[in-house]
């Protein structure tokens, strides 16, 4: 009786501590909120073709050996961006170009004057935008900062129909004669362009040839290789 009462007492204590996570009940947070929510309703991700595969990877490592970041988080921002970049129909490598210049895609860059994030956003000028996503305090999300930024991009390209001035626009340096801010991204897109041409010039690997099995003679009961 004493060993029936001593678990059942531990049991109580069991689902008064961690019930709510081990029996469904209760309010969740963190990783096991994330992992119990409903994703019935959310996009799906689109598995990539064998040629995205490449370009990502091959963009993804040249931007984690440049700006010391890791592959797999270089590899997301870079699908990321090509997502955006077709949304918009923009150039994807313009974007990437851009946050490398901006910010080395470190996404918790911060600048003195404000501008936050993977594309240096400021905030308190496109509260609109950002409220779509949450409010200004989701500037520092990667996603949302690349489609935001990507959004304004491509705002100021329709009204100057002139990518250069664009780009003046968005760094705030119109006033730059020598637009030092425009050669810096197309050089960076030009490197950019260049690990994709690259890739695309890389010959497909040659199938495997087949393996040869021996002829073998029997003898009785034992095998040996034909000579």
């Amino acid at each position: 009786m004493a060993l029936a009462a001593s678990i059942a007492a531990l049991g109580l204590i069991i689902h008064s501590h961690y019930g709510q996570y081990l029996f469904g009940g209760g309010h969740r947070t963190g990783a096991i909120a994330e992992t119990a929510a409903d994703t019935s309703d959310q996009p799906q991700p689109v598995a990539l073709t064998p040629a995205e595969e490449k370009r990502y990877r091959a963009l993804s490592e040249f931007v984690a050996n440049r700006y010391r970041v890791s592959q797999t988080v270089a590899f997301d921002l870079v699908e990321h961006a090509h997502r955006v970049a077709r949304e918009l129909q923009l150039d994807p490598l313009l974007i990437l170009a851009v946050i490398s210049i901006e910010s080395r895609f470190n996404p918790i860059a911060e600048s003195v004057k404000g501008a936050k994030g993977l594309m240096q956003i400021i905030p308190k000028y496109h509260t609109e935008k950002l409220e779509v996503f949450g409010g200004v305090e989701s500037v520092f999300d990667p996603e949302t900062n690349i489609q935001v930024g990507a959004q304004i991009l491509k705002e100021y390209i329709r009204a100057t129909g002139h990518v250069g001035i664009a780009l003046q626009m968005y760094a705030g340096a119109l006033s730059d004669l020598e637009d030092q801010y425009t050669n810096k991204v197309m050089n960076e897109k030009a490197r950019l362009q260049q690990v994709v041409s690259q890739v695309l010039r890389r010959p497909p690997p040659a199938p495997a040839a087949p393996m040869r099995t021996a002829a073998v003679r029997t003898t009785g009961a034992y095998a040996s290789p034909l000579d």
